[in-house]
């Protein structure tokens, strides 16, 4: 994944939101609180440092169960919290001379993101584009060493860092919705293994993605 393609996604979001047809009034206004809930999928932009010889550090994608909550201080301005459940990862190393490329690791994480969000348009508009920006706090948990890691006790550190978001809210009826978003987190991490293993930095600043269905109360 690259950071370019994030500044692609209100464009792409946009342009999708203008093929969908709505009748009926919608609204996100001061006051209103309101759910989404769907599929959302992690895709990291990982690097990192290769202190032991064995290559840099590659992320698989995952998918699962993602959701938000939303608080609007105004028509125009709402306080978000991303929520999910774990996204589990491969980790495998990218080899380097004699040593093979392998999964060397798996491991989950729970994302925890708080953001600031601008809503565009009126607030009775059937469709309303958004950005945001605020923090984010990733857990890592259930860390298992594999390969040239087996038996090893492998340990990742928790992480604290910006995230950015845009998105879409599209019309289905008088309280549902459908949405679109997409999240670029910073998360800069520490991987430690036991053994003699040297700690490895590690940068994974991943694309999330969301399309989920939403309901204001």
């Amino acid at each position: 994944m690259n950071f370019k393609t994030l500044t692609q996604l209100p464009s792409l979001m946009l342009l999708g939101s203008s093929l969908v047809c709505s009748a009926m009034a919608f609204a996100h206004q001061e006051g209103d609180v309101f759910v989404r809930a769907g599929l959302g999928a992690v895709m990291p932009n990982e690097s990192s440092d290769d202190p032991n010889d064995i290559g840099e550090l590659q992320l698989n994608n995952d998918v699962n169960l993602a959701g938000t909550v939303t608080y609007m201080l105004s028509d125009s301005t709402g306080l978000e919290v991303l929520l999910g459940l774990p996204f589990t990862h491969e980790v495998s190393n990218a080899g380097k001379g004699a040593v093979a490329s392998g999964v060397v690791a798996e491991v989950s994480h729970l994302p925890l993101s708080f953001a600031v969000q601008h809503y565009f348009a009126e607030a009775d508009s059937d469709i309303r584009p958004y950005v945001g920006a605020g923090f984010n706090y990733t857990s890592f948990l259930d860390e298992e060493g594999k390969g040239i890691l087996a038996g090893r006790t492998v340990s990742v550190d928790n992480s604290f860092g910006y995230a950015i978001q845009a998105g879409v809210d599209i019309t289905v009826s008088d309280d549902l919705f459908v949405n679109l978003s997409a999240w670029y987190l910073d998360i800069e991490t520490t991987v430690k293994a036991s053994g003699g293993v040297q700690d490895i930095s590690a940068t994974i600043d991943p694309l999330a993605l969301m399309l989920a269905v939403g309901y204001t109360f």
